[in-house]
């Protein structure tokens, strides 16, 4: 039966914060192709949940309104009665999305949702919402089970050694390149993981393609003495600190100080993690499309490129491990673009107090005021690092805001 959604008011959007904070914690220990995706599915279940009760926006998953046959009018598939509890609502769907994927984490999950239930006082309205919370992690995971992640891991093997085809590098497994399957994962938000494929990358004699090299084989090698402290800490931090974890940080950070509320929250971090996750698929799709040399190849077989102008280095070795897929272009840049546009469309690109740091290297800590500031340093960490090329970082910055332009204006809607 459907039941007309109640407009409750909204209220404080801490709990949404809470949560993704136990995301974060839960997740350590994924891949950042495997979090992405269990981020955008919870915070979308939150966002369905509490958006059957406050109605504030377009649901995500709709059915055709019972009363409209014939019509294109949708109405939304999570429904709510008058007076369900929205904070219940969050903390159930939340749980219930986070023991399904993660049940080795469920001690932890289970802890944190009898915390935040016992603040809810036991009424009709805190069993109604906990019931919406249920429906709407059922609807996501249903959504979601034949999406194409869990099909076993897929390798790329290079088919030919000519020069700007993709080498194995040294941190590969012998299988060879890494989740060559994700491409083929279901995206979120976008059509297809093909609608916002980048350009091909620059032919190895074009100019573009001569400047990067050269900055990247100056600045970008273990050993460089070209390469400034502060670039060395950049490198070394977003190295660690990936994109997922790092911009849902920001986005609490920057939502605290803001205090925005719960229904807008739900709202904001499930564009977010769509954002996130469609970065990473879509990026993959792009890397595997044209199979680019990392950079340490390049500059050790740079004899071989045609290229006069690039002169090889047989003892180049980058200064972060070099991931294991194809270079162009960088997955960091497009996760990360994508989401700074989403939380720059939603709260504004600057005036902002944001520190970025991670338990893993206490010594190094990093304040920014804009959002902007955070990529730039994001683009050089990966070039100073020696992994990526500039063009690499330009591309995936390019990749990512379409991304995260176009799920910012097809989802979630305001009414």
């Amino acid at each position: 039966m459907i039941h007309s959604a109640g407009l409750a008011s909204d209220v404080d959007g801490q709990l949404i914060l809470e949560w993704n904070a136990v995301l974060e914690g839960v997740l350590a220990g994924q891949s950042p192709f495997a979090a992405s995706r269990f981020s955008a599915i919870m915070h979308l279940a939150v966002f369905e949940a509490v958006n059957a009760i406050t109605a504030k926006y377009e649901p995500y998953l709709t059915v055709p309104c019972p009363e409209s046959t014939g019509s294109a009018r949708r109405c939304p598939f999570v429904t709510a009665p008058d007076g369900a509890s929205p904070e219940a609502a969050v903390v159930t769907a939340a749980h219930d999305i986070l023991v399904h994927y993660l049940p080795a984490a469920a001690a932890t999950v289970d802890a944190a949702a009898a915390a935040s239930l016992a603040a809810i006082p036991d009424t009709p309205a805190k069993s109604a919402g906990i019931a919406v919370g249920e429906a709407a992690a059922a609807a996501l995971i249903a959504l979601r089970a034949n999406d194409g992640a869990s099909v076993p891991p897929q390798f790329y093997l290079p088919t030919s050694a000519e020069p700007g085809d993709w080498q194995l590098t040294p941190a590969c497994p012998p299988a060879g390149g890494v989740f060559l399957h994700w491409r083929d994962v279901t995206p979120f938000g976008v059509r297809s993981s093909q609608q916002f494929r980048a350009r091909r990358p620059p032919p190895l004699v074009s100019r573009n393609y001569t400047r990067d090299f050269e900055e990247l084989m100056t600045v970008g090698g273990m050993n460089s003495t070209a390469r400034p402290p502060d670039r060395a800490d950049v490198a070394v931090l977003y190295a660690v600190h990936l994109a997922g974890p790092l911009w849902n940080q920001v986005a609490r950070q920057v939502s605290a100080a803001q205090g925005t509320g719960l229904s807008a929250n739900a709202r904001a971090f499930a564009l977010l993690n769509m954002a996130l996750a469609d970065g990473l698929i879509t990026v993959m799709e792009t890397k595997y499309r044209y199979p680019f040399w990392r950079p340490e190849t390049a500059i050790r077989e740079a004899a071989s490129d045609g290229n006069p102008a690039t002169s090889p280095d047989p003892t180049f070795a980058p200064f972060i491990t070099t991931p294991c897929h194809p270079s162009y272009p960088s997955a960091h840049a497009t996760a990360s673009y994508g989401a700074r546009t989403i939380i720059e469309r939603i709260w504004g690109n600057d005036n902002h107090s944001i520190v970025m740091e991670t338990p893993a290297l206490p010594d190094i800590s990093l304040s920014y005021t804009r959002l902007d500031q955070i990529t730039t340093d994001i683009d050089d960490a990966r070039v100073y690092g020696g992994i990526h090329y500039r063009f690499d970082q330009e591309a995936g910055a390019l990749q990512g805001i379409r991304i995260g332009e176009y799920i910012f204006r097809h989802h979630l809607r305001s009414r």
